[in-house]
């Protein structure tokens, strides 16, 4: 059994608990969260909002931040433009970035979601339309849903992740956060036979070498 804490990340607030600036320092974690030992898996955009997930249970922080686990996150993301189905479908089949080609993503428009006013807001131009899209990824780059939609030529104006797994913001208001319990499988048992020293060398035959035959 391990806890774990659902947090709305607010807008402007690093995903961890203390700032390296010293001069005119960030909000950090450490204005909501009091509790010790809980540390974020995972990470979340200083300029990004919504789900971060933190536990004080190594193994299970490991398992969600790792990328080899895959674990498919969910964003809802504001646009700049009218954001068309044909760039709608080539995110969802992958677009070149700088570092390699994406993964196939879950990709769909949707209309405005019910949110929180952002403090500050979101500053467009009134001349140009936006939109609203929901992607999901199983992969963890830097920065990854916003330069997707900047390879598509819909530049990302608002950026929320709404779930992570099976773990969801669900009515959490910026800055509120709840705590979870989760079941942790048990650990593999053991392998059985005899344990072998550190640098013994094992006990199956080798084969005595032989040299390749002249013709």
């Amino acid at each position: 059994m391990a806890d774990i804490i659902l947090f709305n990340k607010p807008f402007q607030v690093l995903s961890q608990f203390t700032d390296e600036r010293t001069r005119n320092p960030r909000l950090t974690l450490a204005e909501w969260i009091k509790k010790p030992g809980f540390y974020a898996a995972g990470r979340l955009d200083y300029d990004s909002e919504g789900l971060l997930l933190l536990t004080d249970n190594g193994p299970l922080q490991h398992r969600i931040a790792s990328p080899r686990n895959k674990m498919p996150k969910t964003y809802w993301a504001q646009v700049e433009g009218d954001i068309p189905a044909g760039a709608v479908d080539q995110l969802s089949r992958g677009v070149n970035l700088k570092d390699g080609p994406t993964r196939p993503a879950k990709v769909r428009k949707i209309d405005a979601p019910d949110l929180w006013p952002r403090t500050p807001p979101v500053r467009h131009r009134e001349t140009v339309p936006t939109s609203w899209i929901e992607l999901t990824i199983s992969e963890g780059r830097n920065r990854q849903v916003r330069r997707m939609t900047a390879a598509v030529g819909y530049p990302t104006l608002r950026l929320i992740r709404y779930r992570i797994g099976d773990w969801t913001l669900g009515t959490l208001q910026p800055g509120e956060f709840r705590t979870e319990h989760v079941h942790l499988p048990d650990a593999p048992p053991a392998p059985s036979g005899p344990a072998r020293r550190p640098g013994s060398r094992s006990t199956k035959a080798r084969r005595p070498n032989r040299r390749p035959s002249s013709k």
